[in-house]
C-alpha cells in the first residue's frame, strides 16, 4: 500500500494554524480583559442597587440617558448582536469600535437602576467591535475579517460565562439555523480559550452549579433511566415552546414600543414605569437585575432554583415579562442570562409535575430554553457539560435538541439565517433571515389587527419568499484552453472546464455569456501583448459553496479576474387563500 501525502499541504496547514494563533492572541487578551472589567463592574452595580433600593425610581431617567446617547452617537451600534451577525454574513461598513464603551456603560446603567437584562450581549458586542477594528488595523482580507469577527464573538461568550468550548461552537452555530461552517473552527476555539483564561487571570470567578445526578456519576460510566429520559423529552418540548414565547414577546414588545411611542427617548420612560409597576404589583424585586443570585435567603434566583421550593410556579413568566419590558423599551443588555433564569425556574416548577429531581430539571431548563431561543443546541449541550459535568450528558443533549426543534423558526437573533428548515418539513427558504421569516408569518385570526385583503375574483393568492445567494463572475477569452485531465496531453476550452467543475461541485447554474470588451488583461506569457476577455462565466449559489469551489480549483481559476456580488432569489408559489397575502406576494 502506498502512503499518499503531500508535504506542502501539511506545511500550509501548519502556517494556517500559526497565523491564527498569532492573530487571535492580542484579540483574546483584549476581550478577556474587557469581560473581566465588565463582570467586576456588573457585580459592583448589583451590590450598589441592593444597598440602595431607591435607585429603581431613577430607572426611567437612566433609560432616557441611554436612548439619547445611542441616538446621538450609536447609529448602527444600536443593532447590537444583529449587526455583528450581519457583518459576518455580508461584510459592509464594519462594526464600530465605539460599540464597546456604549454597550458596556449602558448595560451597567441598566443593571444599576434595576433593569432586567443579561450580559452575553455586552460581551459579544465588545468582542465583535474589538475584532472588527483589529481586523481593519492589520489589513485582513474579507474572508479573514469574517473569521476574526466570529472569533471575537467566541472570545466574548467564552469569557463571560467561563465556557470556552460552548463559546467556540456558539459563535459558529448562531450564524445560521441548522448548519455550521467549520472555516472559523480553530480561530474560535483559540480565541475562546485564551479569552476565558485571561478573564480568570484577573481574578474573576464564575458561579458553580451542582446537579446531583451528574456529580454522582462515576467517570466513564453511564446508566440510562428510560423513565427519566421520557420526562426529559417532555420537558424539552415545554422548554422549546417557552423559548418561542420569550422570543416572540421580546420582538413583539420592541415593535409595539416603536410603533406606539414615536419618541425614542419616551419609550424607556414608559418601559421603566411599567417595570416599576410590575415590581410593586408582584411585591418582590427578585425579577430585576441579572438574577444569578438573590439578595436574601428567600429570594428567587438562578442559584435558588436548583433547590426544591427555590422558585414559584410562575417565576419564569415574571422574569420573561420583566425582561421584555426592559429590552423592548430600549434598555441595553443581553437576553441569555434572563433565559437561564426563565429556564431554571421553569425546570423547578416542572420537577414537581414530572416527579423528577429538581436540580436536574433546573439545569436542563437553564441550557435548553437558551438552546431553543438561540437555535444553538450543540453549543448549549457543551455548555451544560462544562457547567454541570458530563457524566449523564445525554439528558442535556436530549433536552437541548428537543427545545431547539420545538422552538420552531423563531429566535432572539433576527439576523440569524435559515441554513436548514427544522424537522425536515417545508419551511422558510434557505438563506432567509429570522426577521424575514417572522415578517412572512401570518398572525392568528384572533390576533389580526385588520381584516384580510380580498383577492381579485378568480385570482389565486401567491406566496413570495426570498433567499440570499451569491453570484460569482469569472472573465476569460472564449478561445482559452486548459489541460484536459481526461486525455493525455489533451486540452479543452477553459470556460467549459469551469462550467463542468462547477456542476460537479453542486453548482448547476453555471453558464457562459458574451462580455465584449468588459475587461482587458495581459495574455499570460505574451510579452506586452493584451487579450480582450470576451466571455463571462456566471455561477450562482450559496456564498460558502462558491468560496469552497474557488479554493478547490485554484489551478483553474488562479489569475483570472473574478467578481462576487450578493443576489436574492425569489420564489413565487400559488397557494390557497387563507387570509392576507404575504408582503409583496399578491
Amino acid at each position: 500500500m502506498t502512503l499518499r501525502w503531500d508535504p506542502k499541504e501539511y506545511l500550509s496547514l501548519a502556517r494556517y494554524a500559526a497565523f491564527w494563533l498569532v492573530v487571535v492572541i492580542p484579540l483574546s487578551l483584549a476581550v478577556g480583559s474587557l469581560c473581566a472589567l465588565f463582570l467586576w463592574s456588573l457585580d459592583l452595580a448589583t451590590k450598589v442597587r441592593w444597598a440602595s433600593p431607591s435607585l429603581l425610581w431613577w430607572l426611567p431617567l437612566a433609560g432616557v440617558a441611554i436612548a439619547m446617547v445611542y441616538h446621538l452617537f450609536g447609529k448602527s451600534a444600536e443593532k447590537g448582536n444583529n449587526l455583528i451577525v450581519e457583518e459576518i454574513h455580508e461584510p459592509g461598513g464594519g462594526v464600530p469600535l465605539k460599540m464597546t464603551p456604549l454597550i458596556l456603560l449602558s448595560t451597567l446603567a441598566t443593571h444599576l437602576f434595576g433593569g432586567s437584562a443579561g450580559r452575553e450581549g455586552t460581551a459579544i458586542q465588545m468582542g465583535g467591535s474589538v475584532a472588527s477594528s483589529y481586523a481593519r488595523g492589520i489589513l485582513l482580507d474579507r474572508a479573514e475579517h469574517r473569521i476574526l469577527l466570529t472569533a471575537g464573538m467566541a472570545a466574548g461568550f467564552g469569557a463571560v460565562f467561563g465556557t470556552p468550548l460552548a463559546g467556540a461552537v456558539f459563535a459558529m452555530e448562531v450564524l445560521a439555523v441548522g448548519s455550521m461552517d467549520y472555516e472559523a473552527l480553530l480561530p474560535c476555539l483559540l480565541a475562546s480559550i485564551l479569552a476565558d483564561r485571561t478573564c480568570a487571570f484577573w481574578g474573576i470567578h464564575h458561579t458553580d452549579y451542582h446537579v446531583g445526578i451528574f456529580a454522582q456519576a462515576a467517570p466513564g460510566y453511564f446508566q440510562l433511566d428510560w423513565l427519566l429520559t421520557l420526562k426529559t423529552a417532555v420537558a424539552g418540548v415545554i422548554f422549546g415552546l417557552t423559548a418561542m414565547l420569550f422570543s416572540e414577546l421580546a420582538h413583539g414588545a420592541s415593535a409595539a414600543f416603536k410603533k406606539g411611542i414615536p419618541s425614542y427617548w419616551l419609550r424607556p420612560v414608559v418601559g421603566g414605569a411599567l417595570l416599576i409597576a410590575l415590581t410593586y404589583a408582584l411585591g418582590t424585586r427578585d425579577y430585576l437585575g441579572i438574577g444569578v443570585t438573590g439578595q436574601g435567603p428567600g429570594s428567587v434566583s438562578i442559584v435558588s432554583s436548583f433547590q426544591p421550593g427555590g422558585a414559584t410556579p410562575w417565576s419564569w413568566l415574571w422574569k420573561t415579562l420583566s425582561t421584555t419590558l426592559t429590552l423592548g423599551s430600549g434598555f441595553k443588555g443581553g437576553e441569555v442570562t434572563p433565559l437561564f433564569f426563565v429556564g431554571s425556574t421553569l425546570g423547578n416548577a416542572l420537577a414537581g409535575l414530572l416527579h423528577a429531581p429538581t436540580d436536574l430539571l433546573a439545569g436542563l431548563g437553564f441550557v435548553a430554553v437558551f438552546a431553543g431561543a438561540s437555535n444553538t443546541p450543540l453549543a448549549c449541550t457543551l455548555m451544560g457539560i462544562e457547567l454541570f459535568g458530563g457524566g449523564q450528558g445525554v439528558y442535556i443533549a436530549l433536552a437541548c435538541f428537543m427545545a431547539y426543534l420545538f422552538s420552531g423558526h423563531s429566535g432572539i437573533y433576527l439576523s440569524q439565517r435559515i441554513g436548514r428548515s427544522k424537522g425536515g418539513l417545508e419551511g422558510p427558504s434557505h438563506g432567509l433571515t429570522l426577521r424575514g421569516t417572522r415578517e412572512a408569518k401570518q398572525p392568528p385570526a384572533w390576533f389580526a389587527t385588520a381584516p384580510p385583503r380580498p383577492a381579485a375574483a378568480g385570482a389565486p393568492a401567491h406566496r413570495l419568499t426570498s433567499r440570499q445567494l451569491g453570484q460569482l463572475s469569472i472573465h476569460l477569452h472564449s478561445r482559452e484552453r486548459v489541460a484536459d485531465a481526461g486525455r493525455a496531453g489533451g486540452t479543452r476550452l477553459a470556460h467549459q472546464a469551469i462550467i463542468d467543475a462547477a456542476r460537479q461541485a453542486g453548482l448547476p447554474s453555471a453558464m457562459a455569456h458574451p462580455a465584449h470588451g468588459e475587461h482587458v488583461a495581459r495574455r499570460p506569457g505574451a510579452a506586452g501583448g493584451t487579450l480582450a476577455l470576451n466571455l463571462r462565466v456566471d455561477i450562482t449559489g450559496p456564498e460558502d459553496r462558491l468560496a469552497a469551489f474557488c479554493r478547490a480549483h485554484r489551478d483553474l481559476l488562479g489569475g483570472r479576474p473574478m467578481f462576487f456580488k450578493h443576489a436574492e432569489a425569489w420564489d413565487l408559489q400559488a397557494r390557497a387563500l387563507k387570509g392576507a397575502d404575504l408582503a409583496g406576494g399578491a
